[in-house]
């Protein structure tokens, strides 16, 4: 195999432009990756980085931020992958934690307030162009649309726990891919990621395995075990230390948990942070988690760092015998360590034996059958979204057993429908890149809220 003969230190710098361009959700930070990483660098081939990336959407978590780590460290090894990773990260880390401190000690400010309301009307158009584009990619026969409908139905109508969900669909895709159902031979395949395509046999890394990235059980289970203990033993220890009702040790539980069961992208784990910690934990409120999803939209990383300002508003509102702001900070900071670290382990353990599982099609008919579920799960997000930005107030209502918030009427948010309208013209008429209709969305919030206030 030839040497790639990239230098670690100009590898650092590749992965830190990355971070910093990184904005967009996971399509636009895979089409970042692909440009800069295949195209321009030409490190690896297209063929490696697809495959690099149909694994990742095997996992759960954040698929663009574990595809940096995967690639970091088929180039540069273990380090590699965990300068990759953490770049990938901090970029959005700091500016979460930023806007959070500004959320919590400006909040009233009217120029805060307005620039919210732009964001969140914007937000909801974004995630409404999310489900589009997943359920186009997913949905091409009547079984998958049959999932994803039923996905929706279960989560939206009778709160139905986003990992059941995810489970039962992937039950339904392995059997239906191990017993030869047409509709289940599907996958995870991306197809064409960017506009160059670049030969594995023309990378700097080639066509052949690196011998640090064949299987190595041995290896495979220490790394395994070191990455375990960095991310189980503080949840332990402040489960057993502080007790199961103390607000860090909630957090370290529940997002870990998240870190195991949600698959299908940021928009899809939104969904299930959303349900529980808007209802069950009452941590945030759901303008609040509007207003977070607004901050991970608007700033460099991956999506999922908005769980950082709901770690960071459950530990400011229930911060024990510390300074609520210096609780808060560590709130966030636990947040997203217990959300990341696993990502790590995914790679490390289970990257070497990629083409085992690659080639399993029972498992890619399950990965078919979990992403229809996630249309219905996005979906959900999208209704949920609409009904807290664009109405005051919403009424419970029950039927055929199913508790339903519907929106009272009069209680229209009318400012609201027409920013959001205005967003969804750039977006889906003017095909307005997300950046600048964030941008331009924010600031007609701040000028409307001047206007308000004049």
């Amino acid at each position: 195999m030839k040497d790639h003969d990239v230098p670690f230190s100009e590898a650092m710098k590749v992965w830190a432009r990355v971070a910093a361009l990184s904005f967009g959700g996971p399509a636009g930070q895979i089409a970042v990756m692909h440009r800069i990483i295949v195209e321009e660098k030409k490190w690896i081939g297209e063929q490696r980085f697809l495959q690099a990336l149909n694994y990742c959407t095997l996992l759960p978590g954040p698929e663009a931020q574990q595809l940096a780590i995967y690639i970091g460290w088929l180039m540069h090894k273990t380090k590699g992958g965990l300068v990759a990773g953490t770049l990938f990260v901090l970029p959005g880390l700091l500016a979460i934690m930023a806007l959070s401190w500004i959320y919590v000690l400006l909040g009233k400010v009217t120029l805060v307030q307005g620039l919210f309301f732009g964001l969140k009307a914007a937000v909801l158009v974004i995630v409404v162009e999310a489900v589009l584009r997943v359920g186009k990619r997913a949905l091409r026969n009547n079984a998958m649309r049959a999932i994803a409908a039923a996905a929706f139905i279960a989560i939206f109508f009778y709160d139905v726990p986003f990992p059941i969900i995810i489970i039962g669909a992937g039950i339904i895709g392995f059997v239906g891919g191990k017993l030869g159902w047409p509709a289940f031979q599907t996958g995870g395949n991306h197809g064409k990621v960017g506009d160059r395509q670049i030969a594995d046999a023309d990378s700097l890394l080639g066509e052949e395995t690196p011998t640090h990235a064949r299987p190595n059980l041995r290896w495979s289970l220490s790394v395994a075990t070191v990455f375990l203990v960095l991310w189980l033993v503080p949840v332990a220890a402040l489960y057993f230390g502080l007790g199961g009702d103390n607000v860090f040790a909630q957090i370290a539980v529940f997002f870990s948990k998240m870190a195991v069961v949600t698959f299908g992208g940021a928009y899809a784990v939104l969904a299930y942070v959303a349900q529980q910690a808007v209802d069950h934990y009452q941590w945030v409120t759901a303008g609040e988690m509007l207003d977070g999803l607004g901050m991970a939209e608007s700033t460099p990383g991956p999506l999922i760092m908005v769980t950082q300002f709901v770690g960071f508003l459950a530990a400011w509102r229930a911060p024990g015998a510390m300074h609520p702001l210096l609780a808060a900070t560590l709130g966030g900071l636990l947040t997203t360590w217990v959300t990341f670290t696993p990502c790590f382990l995914w790679i490390f353990f289970g990257a070497p034996f990629v083409e085992m599982l690659r080639a399993n099609k029972a498992l890619s008919a399950a990965l078919a059958a979990i992403t229809a579920a996630v249309v219905g799960v996005i979906l959900n997000l999208a209704v949920w979204f609409g009904l807290q930005v664009l109405f005051a107030e919403l009424r419970p209502v029950v039927y055929l057993g199913a508790a339903v918030d519907l929106p009272v009427l009069a209680s229209a948010n009318l400012p609201a429908m027409a920013l959001a309208a205005a967003c969804a013209v750039a977006i889906f008429r003017l095909k307005f890149g997300m950046i600048s209709v964030l941008l331009a969305a924010a600031l007609a919030g701040v000028v409307y809220a001047l206007f308000l206030s004049a």
